[in-house]
């Protein structure tokens, strides 16, 4: 009687106990819970701590509500959220410390029986898994040698958020829904060079790959490598035609042949500098009035900086000219006027003194002249021409500003002839004084250059013969309005001694406005307006000449280019049989290196 009692006693418990079991269970179905595998990106390598951190503290969750316990503070407040991961139904997930197995046990397993036959062998144990502290220090222990096998940072940051999260769960501790929204499947081993480099951190791209800068004058000569200089040739090969071929009272219209060959160079030195230029010119007839004209010039400077703000300046020349046939001197009736040839040099030395500057400088200019030719074959000598004029300056300036500096000079001087008395029997050799003031100016590119203006004598040794003196203008400037845009005047003032009997010579006066523009990148036009005055000294007379010119030079490329120009020139004189006019044409080809 006791026994049945008993038995119905235990099938009542145990009915309750399923039945407590299920209300539970349909409490929780409401609640909305996403899977594992949608919480978490699925991507990379997992730590098997991170999931068997998770599943054991849902077990422990799920245990405790199983028995009806109240779940602590920091518990509760986190059933508000949906939970975050997966909880498998595995019997096996329940951690061993968490004491004796739940009466009820499973909703899945069959209710228990007193007089089972089976009652008497209960199932043997499942086996146990590990405790959650020493699954933890597995897990690390794994994790740091997976770490030092792959040798990554990404692993080892994993590792350590792993297994401080199990750390948290074994003590019962939760780390908080801030720690949970971190997704730990995120972290791979790839997942510090997927992140975004610091911009300032960011590869600069390869100078090969910027924008050059564009030239100044893509046309411009490359010039040729030499040593320490650079050298700039250019060949130029045209014709020319022209109604005057000598620029000659006399003289005719004709074809004529010209080569012109220029050059410069110019040092690369770090310090000092180098410079030289040179040019020759040849006209052959090619029909028309014969003419046969060859001249050229070759002249170099030397710049070298001394010690105590001290530079010295040397310079070096030569030149092979034919006399011209509107000169003063021109001999009527020759078929080949003398070739006059010149050396001249100088040395200057400058210093600083302060703002003032001084200048000394000596030159030397010789002077000799060949024999002209007759039209009957004959020469005439004209050695008594021949002349050596020797000079010393002094120049004193003070800079006020940068971009303007005064100066004065004085000059001294001697000419000497090689043959104390001409074919007339004149002692030519003279004594050279002269005085001039100025200014200097230097702003750039936009304006450089200076101008001066003064007096000049030279007194003749001959009392019969006049000194010879006047007024002297002297300038060279650089002007440029806008880039592209060059403008330049030169004046000079020449002494020009003769042999003519009973004359003493004359002064002439001479300037020129040029002007280039550079049109297009590889369109170049240039003109330029030239006066000349000549006055006598000893008689009344004097020459002006006027010329005009305007030319254009298109480049093909950078080496080759068509280059054509118009001339016009007058010399009008109050002299008989100096008047002439001529006008010409000239187109050719230029090639430069």
């Amino acid at each position: 009687m006791s026994g049945a009692q008993s038995e119905k006693t235990r099938r009542r418990k145990s009915k309750a106990a399923c039945a407590l079991l299920l209300a539970t269970s349909i409490f929780g179905l409401p609640r909305p819970t996403l899977s594992f595998a949608q919480e978490t990106e699925l991507r990379g390598e997992v730590s098997e701590s991170a999931i068997l951190s998770d599943q054991q503290r849902k077990a422990r969750l799920a245990a405790i509500a199983g028995q009806g316990q109240q779940q602590p503070a920091n518990a509760a407040g986190q059933d508000d959220t949906p939970s975050r991961t997966y909880l498998p139904a595995s019997a096996g997930a329940a951690p061993d410390d968490s004491g004796a197995a739940s009466p009820a046990g499973s909703i899945f397993d069959p209710p228990a029986a007193g007089d089972d036959a089976s009652a008497d062998n209960p199932p043997p144990p499942k086996p146990r898994r590990p405790s959650a502290s020493g699954q933890a220090n597995a897990d690390k222990a794994a994790d740091k040698a997976k770490t030092k096998k792959k040798n990554t940072t990404a692993t080892t940051d994993a590792t350590t958020t792993a297994s401080t999260a199990d750390d948290a769960d074994a003590t019962g501790t939760d780390t908080g829904t801030d720690q949970e929204t971190a997704n730990r499947r995120a972290v791979t081993i790839d997942s510090v060079d997927r992140q975004k480099l610091d911009p300032g951190a960011e590869r600069t791209a390869s100078i090969e790959g910027q924008n050059k800068k564009a030239e100044d004058d893509p046309f411009a000569a490359p010039g040729i490598k030499w040593g320490s200089f650079v050298i700039r040739p250019t060949l130029e090969q045209g014709l020319t035609a022209t109604s005057n071929g000598d620029s000659s009272s006399a003289g005719k219209a004709a074809l004529l042949s010209e080569t012109a060959l220029r050059f410069s160079a110019a040092s690369d030195w770090r310090e000092n500098s180098a410079t030289i230029d040179g040019y020759g010119l040849f006209r052959e007839t090619v029909s028309g009035y014969p003419v046969h004209n060859e001249q050229g010039r070759i002249e170099g400077q030397l710049n070298v900086d001394l010690d105590n703000e001290q530079r010295a300046v040397a310079k070096l020349g030569y030149e092979a000219v034919p006399e011209s046939a509107s000169s003063p001197d021109a001999i009527a009736g020759v078929s080949k006027q003398p070739l006059r040839q010149t050396i001249d040099g100088s040395l200057g030395i400058e210093k600083d003194v302060g703002k003032a500057q001084y200048t000394l400088t000596g030159a030397v200019s010789h002077d000799f002249y060949g024999d002209a030719k007759l039209s009957d074959d004959t020469s005439l000598s004209q050695k008594d021409r021949n002349s050596t004029l020797y000079t010393a300056t002094l120049r004193t300036g003070y800079e006020i500003s940068p971009a303007l500096t005064p100066f004065t000079e004085i000059e001294l001087g001697r000419r000497a002839y090689d043959q104390r008395f001409d074919s007339e029997g004149f002692e030519r050799s003279s004594t050279r004084l002269g005085a001039r003031a100025g200014l200097e100016l230097d702003m750039g590119e936009k304006l450089a250059g200076e101008f001066s203006a003064g007096w000049l004598r030279e007194a003749i040794d001959d009392d019969r013969l006049g000194a010879i003196a006047g007024a002297t203008v002297d300038a060279d400037l650089k002007w440029s309005p806008e880039r592209g845009t060059t403008i330049g005047l030169t004046g000079r003032t020449t002494v020009e001694p003769t042999t003519t009997a009973g004359e003493s010579g004359d002064i002439l006066y001479s300037g020129r406005l040029t002007a280039e523009r550079q049109i297009r990148a590889n369109l170049t036009g240039n003109a330029a307006l030239g006066l000349d005055w000549r006055d006598y000294i000893g008689i009344d007379g004097h020459d002006r000449v006027l010329s005009a010119e305007a030319g254009l030079t298109w480049w093909l490329n950078r080496y080759a280019g068509l280059t054509t120009r118009a001339r016009t020139e007058k010399l009008t004189s109050n002299l008989p049989g100096r008047d002439y006019t001529a006008n010409s044409i000239y187109l050719g080809l230029k090639v430069q290196r």
